[in-house]
Parts: structure tokens; sequence; C-alpha cells
């Protein structure tokens, strides 16, 4: 199945218009065998995707390695490969283990946004993929949504650092694109203010549920030819789940409130008999910034049922009257 694809920014790099999100591959450990993960991603790639993202902190490299058992196998033209840095996985008593992830992986995390920890990374992370260049370069989790109050540190330790080093790996053509993996738009302003990404990775804040960043974020990646992919379309699970017990926004319980605006939402999908999952994931690749939708999947019904999802034909006057009723907003 040959699907759309779409630019990145001013780059040559062309992503499908729905990629793989490689979190939960890792993040599950042993959850899922190294076999049903390979049946997974290759289930993805008989779907027609052909952009898959991860990163070093799902599951501690094991998202990476089981990315790089398939990918390996395939041509390396027909697919871009999405990873991130500013986590270098240290021995377990030199770091720190990151509790959501359930993986057995004898490795920790190190927060380092230097110069000097992107080569590392970089070349940490070519191994355990096992492939010879990754096409589009991350930093991750620069944001406050992460950090907190230390936000403003690890800003300038990036700043100063991490996103140069980044910038002189795309001039050596050593990375064909740059860009952030976060979870809110306000830092990537202040780096399309200050540096030249070609992409973001925004995960969880441009969903049907929730459009802040079309107050400043987005209109400026349009005048700026920057490329915006989403993460978490499904704000971690409150926009897929019909029961209470199993919504969560934020992989937290979800609020009362987001709670209801979501029902409210599903009421008006249904009324247009139309999946709220399906109208998800084609309302941010509406907006002419979004480049990717990049849902997990750890299980091959979730492909299969991403693939249907993503072919509903939803009509104009379900966006119309989710914005009529204040559910959600046009451009």
């Amino acid at each position: 199945m040959a699907l759309e694809k779409r630019k990145i920014g001013r780059t040559g790099v062309e992503v499908t218009a729905w990629g793989m999100g490689c979190a939960s591959l890792g993040g599950v450990g042993d959850r899922i065998s190294n076999e049903d993960s390979d049946a997974i991603l290759n289930a993805a790639w008989d779907a027609g995707i052909r952009y898959f993202d991860s990163a070093p902190l799902y599951g501690h490299g094991l998202s990476e390695k089981r990315v790089g058992r398939v990918l390996s196998e395939k041509p390396r033209d027909d697919f871009v490969l999405s990873t991130k840095i500013g986590r270098l996985l240290v021995p377990v008593e030199e770091g720190t283990r990151n509790m959501q992830m359930r993986d057995n992986e004898n490795l920790a995390i190190r927060y380092d946004y230097s110069s000097d920890a992107v080569v590392e990374s970089v070349e940490s992370s070519l191994r355990r993929l096992n492939l010879d260049r990754i096409d589009i370069l991350l930093c991750h989790d620069i944001d406050r949504w992460t950090h907190g109050d230390d936000q403003p540190g690890i800003y300038e330790s990036a700043a100063n650092g991490a996103l140069p080093a980044m910038h002189r790996l795309r001039e050596q053509g050593l990375v064909r694109a740059i860009g952030l993996g976060v979870n809110e738009s306000a830092v990537c302003v202040r780096v399309m203010q200050e540096f030249e990404p070609d992409c973001f990775l925004l995960a969880g804040r441009f969903t049907l549920l929730e459009q802040e960043p079309l107050d400043t974020m987005l209109p400026m990646c349009v005048d700026r030819n920057v490329s915006v992919i989403i993460g978490g379309p499904y704000n971690s699970g409150i926009l897929a789940n019909a029961e209470r017990r199993r919504a969560t926004y934020d992989y937290e319980p979800a609020p009362d409130d987001l709670w209801e605006k979501a029902q409210n939402i599903r009421t008006v999908c249904n009324a247009h008999e139309v999946d709220m999952r399906a109208a998800a994931l084609q309302y941010v690749l509406r907006h002419p910034a979004v480049a990717s939708v990049i849902p997990g999947m750890w299980a091959l019904r979730e492909v299969e049922e991403n693939a249907a999802l993503l072919n509903v034909s939803i009509p104009d006057a379900l966006w119309t009257d989710l914005a009529d009723q204040g559910l959600s907003r046009t451009w």
C-alpha cells in the first residue's frame, strides 16, 4: 500500500503522512517478544509506513534495537528514521532508570545536552539500530513539561551545546534534518527564534482535544516552512478509550473536565457515524504544517485498526460542528 508522503521543511526528506512511533516497542519490554515486535514492524511496513521514530529512552535502548532488527533488512533509501539525543544510556550505577519503561535492559539514563554527548549518542544509536545513518535527529525533552523549574538551565545547556552540534551534523551531511522532540509548544517557538530547525515532533499538545499550538507555534511553522510531526494523537488514551477506567491523559488518569470534553467530542463524532479515533488521527493531518502523525502501536491489531481509521471518509460538517460547539478549533 502506498501512503501519501509529505516533505520535512526545506529538506529533501519525505515522510509518510502516517508514521510509526516506536516508544511502545521498547517501553513494554518483554510483554511482547522480539518476534512479536518484528511482526508488528513488518505489518507497518506492509501497510505502507516508511517513517519510524525511536529514541534511546524507549526501553533504555530496546526500541532502537528492535527497530534496527527489521529496518536493517529493508532498502535503506526506502524509509526515514528519526531518533533523539539528550539522554545517554549509561551503566545502571551511573544513571537513573526511567520507571515508565518495563524493559530489562541493564542500562540507565543520564541527561546530557552537551556537544560531545550529541556525537556519542548518535554513534551509540547507530550501533543499536545497525544502520549507517539517521535521517532526522531530534533534541529530546528540553521543555518545562519534562524538567519543571530546571528547564531554563537545561535549555541553556542545549542552546550552547547540543543544538549547535546538531546544526553542524546537518551541515556536514551526517543527518538530513534536525529539530526537537518535546511535549510543549513554547520551547519550539523559542528554538525557531534562535536556531534554524527543520521540524518538531510535538507529543500530545496538538490534538482533537487541545489546540494551544494554533496560537503561535503552528502559524510560525507555516511562515518559516518548519514541519511538525504529531506524536500522542490520542492524548495517551483519552481519545481512544470509551471506558472511563482506561482513559489516560499524559499517561495519568484523565481529569474529569477533559474526560467530559472527550465524551462531548465523541457524541458529535457519533452523530456523523465517525469513530472518534479516526477523527483524532485525521484532524491533525489537516493542518498545513503537519507532515506526519505517528501513533504508537504494540499489537498487530493496532496496525490494522489505524490503517482503517486513516481511510475513513470524514465529512467537513463534522469539523464544523465540533468548532461550532467549542470543542475544537479551525484555522
